[in-house]
């Protein structure tokens, strides 16, 4: 009897002693997003990116002798929603995480991820604030500021477009209203007016009050701060009650589903975007990659994810180790080649070696213009 019990005894204290090592035989990754919901169009197409990278470097080896484990969290781009979602990935002790996908939901969650000293790589959270002053020593993102797309926008509106007069409609969330604002203070500063800034709830059906408005500010541009399913339907009762105004926005609305959503009303609409890089060989594989896992052509932000996760792979190779200050060392001064050219982090978690573009819809396609910037 006592030998039996032994028995168990020992078994017991080898399987304890075995699920440690077996735990350590994967590097954990997070993938935060909208995996569901109305901005699942961001959201999957991230996923998807993290899902080619990883069975790609698992494929070839995997890093530091390990392969990589993806940990799935939806957070329906909901900053109640993120904050469940941070404290999942927290605590199945993830080594780093690519997102959050959209700016309210970041913000709420970087928190959580500072206090717990992981990385959050987003590649869509463009707020300013979330990089500023060293406020978030976690956060890293592929993705260019508002202030930075507002940079280009204006610009563009204030010389190409020879704009004096604009109307602002934003969704008075912290990617909209940010995007509205920085693009206000620099039109301004260029000699154009504020005619209109107002802020429409992005779930209302009927959005005829503020086409009133519009109509009436006789504005030369509308800058739109927001969302495409929101901007979307917006459009769609412009065009309906005729305001013919021309519309740009940010990043957010170059996606094919914008176009699909505002079908003929998307027609001459702007937005800014990094720039083309199709022709390198990192953007074919990664697009290739995309196609033979999911049979179809990439989705907005892809690119983006793509990179977020080369670099932080890259960042846990060249550390040699998950530790997280080695990795934000390496990421800060080790290049990486990724689908949107060579990349590295700023000190305060943004990325250095981007290019914008201002983009316009013509016959239902997107397409660039001369404009870009990249950003040092």
């Amino acid at each position: 009897m006592k030998r039996a019990l032994f028995g168990v005894a020992a078994l017991a204290l080898s399987l304890l002693m075995a699920a440690p090592l077996q735990a350590a035989d994967t590097i954990k990754i997070g993938v935060a997003g909208a995996h569901s919901g109305d901005l699942a169009s961001y959201g999957v197409p991230s996923l998807n990116a993290a899902k080619v990278v990883v069975a790609k470097v698992n494929a070839a080896g995997g890093v530091l002798g390990k392969q990589l484990e993806l940990d799935i969290a939806d957070d329906q781009c909901k900053p109640e929603l993120a904050t469940n979602a941070a404290t999942k990935l927290i605590s199945d002790k993830v080594a780093v995480v690519m997102g959050h996908i959209c700016s309210g939901p970041t913000k709420a969650s970087l928190p959580l991820y500072n206090d717990a000293r992981i990385i959050s790589m987003s590649p869509s959270a463009t707020t300013p604030g979330l990089s500023a002053n060293g406020a978030n020593p976690m956060f890293f993102r592929t993705i260019a500021k508002d202030d930075d797309q507002a940079k280009l926008t204006s610009r563009f509106m204030l010389e190409s477009l020879k704009a004096k007069k604009v109307a602002y409609i934003h969704d008075n969330g912290d990617y909209g209203k940010g995007f509205c604002d920085n693009n206000r203070a620099l039109m301004e500063a260029g000699g154009a007016s504020t005619v209109l800034f107002e802020a429409i709830t992005p779930d209302a059906v009927d959005f005829s009050p503020i086409v009133r408005k519009l109509r009436r500010a006789k504005a030369d541009i509308i800058v739109f701060g927001g969302y495409q399913p929101t901007a979307s339907k917006l459009l769609q009762q412009m065009r309906r009650d005729r305001v013919k105004t021309p519309v740009i926005g940010p990043d957010g609305l170059k996606d094919d589903a914008f176009i699909r959503m505002a079908g003929k009303a998307a027609e001459g609409v702007y937005c800014s975007y990094p720039k083309d890089t199709a022709s390198l060989p990192i953007y074919k594989e990664a697009r290739q990659g995309h196609i033979d896992m999911f049979n179809s052509e990439p989705g907005s932000f892809y690119y983006n994810a793509y990179a977020a996760m080369l670099a932080l792979i890259n960042g846990i190779k060249e550390a040699g180790s998950t530790d997280t200050d080695k990795i934000i060392a390496a990421m800060q001064t080790k290049p990486v080649d990724t689908p949107l050219g060579t990349l590295k982090f700023s000190k305060t978690g943004d990325a250095t070696g981007l290019a914008l573009s201002i983009y316009v819809i013509k016959n239902g396609k997107f397409e660039e213009t001369d404009y870009s910037v990249t950003l040092d």
